[in-house]
């Protein structure tokens, strides 16, 4: 059952482009995400392998995101109106991801934190229960949470998070890009894939970033602000797919932004 559902994400090539679109469970309505049927809307038909999505996302739009696989945020924080940071928890259970229909769970790990412990614990108590019932885990990694400085973002603290989670028997894992990618490749045994980050206008730079990942072995991207901030969400969809299954040059898939 989970090699039936891994199927369904990452298809006959064994590459998978999943758009994250759980930001607003901690965000709120950020721009790009106000409309969420219209955003989900365009990101199907720019072609994407799979969505990122609350519980409440899954539950509310079930016609649109029965078109691509659906990846269920099941873990969750406190919104950024809390004045205390927290380290978060398993929000939803396994039950709720089969009610919804799921491919597959998303749990996020802020390594070198204070934190890093008690969310290991969490990733690793959802991937055993999803075993039980077949269904995947995808890992999101983040070495010093997702505002770590420079310094964790290194070739080291990358391949090091990676690797945790796949020793924790997570089905394939997400990690911010970094120099000397194809060393995260090659010491983590499940598919890598690459995480978009914070919107950068330049949308070139995101499309080079997902080349410069693929070429150097990773499974995929999973990416949000990038794809639904930019002007063409459809067509930065279908450019990022492009570079994902079709090892497309940057220059070409950036003519399907128009």
């Amino acid at each position: 059952m989970t090699a039936r559902r891994m199927s369904r994400i990452f298809g006959d090539d064994g590459k998978a482009f999943v758009v994250a679109c759980d930001h607003g469970m901690i965000n709120g309505p950020m721009e790009g995400i106000t409309d969420m049927g219209s955003t989900l809307r365009a990101v199907v038909e720019g072609g994407a392998d799979g969505i990122m999505a609350t519980y409440g996302t899954a539950m509310r739009y079930p016609e649109i995101l029965s078109k691509c696989a659906l990846v269920l945020r099941i873990d969750g924080a406190a919104s950024l109106q809390c004045p205390v940071e927290g380290a978060g928890d398993a929000f939803y259970s396994i039950d709720d991801a089969l009610r919804l229909g799921a491919e597959a769970l998303c749990v996020t790990t802020f390594t070198w934190t204070k934190w890093e412990e008690q969310m290991l614990k969490v990733l690793a108590a959802t991937i055993r229960k999803g075993h039980e019932w077949g269904i995947p885990t995808m890992a999101e990694m983040m070495p010093g949470g997702f505002g770590g400085g420079p310094e964790f973002r290194t070739t080291g603290a990358t391949a090091h998070a990676a690797r945790v989670a796949a020793e924790l028997g997570a089905d394939w894992v997400k990690v911010p890009y970094c120099e000397n990618f194809e060393r995260v490749v090659e010491s983590c045994y499940v598919p890598v894939v690459v995480l978009g980050g914070p919107n950068d206008p330049d949308k070139l730079k995101t499309l080079s970033m997902v080349k410069k990942g693929m070429d150097a072995g990773a499974s995929g991207a999973t990416i949000g602000r990038n794809i639904w901030q930019s002007e063409n969400t459809a067509g930065m969809t279908a450019a990022v797919r492009a570079i994902v299954h079709d090892g497309a040059t940057v220059e070409a898939a950036a003519g399907l932004l128009g």
